[in-house]
């Protein structure tokens, strides 16, 4: 009978500790994607500002053509 009460008790304390390491791995997770977001932020604005402005220099790029054929045609 004590032995299965002991059983019991240490099944018990086991999934807690579970609990436990999954809370912790969580809290140390988003502590790492904060810092990462917190360092790389600006690299990765940068990166898509250049990448947007790279798509936007297609447009400009065929306005100005289109400027100076109009141009040299007049």
């Amino acid at each position: 009978m004590l032995t299965i009460l002991i059983l019991i008790l240490f099944c018990w304390l086991f999934f807690k500790v579970l609990g436990l390491a999954f809370r912790i791995t969580w809290s140390v997770a988003k502590l790492l994607v904060f810092v990462l977001l917190l360092l790389f932020a600006p690299a990765i604005i940068g990166c898509l500002l250049a990448a947007g402005g790279l798509l936007l220099l297609l447009p400009l790029g065929v306005l100005a053509l289109l400027f100076c054929v109009l141009k040299v045609c007049l």
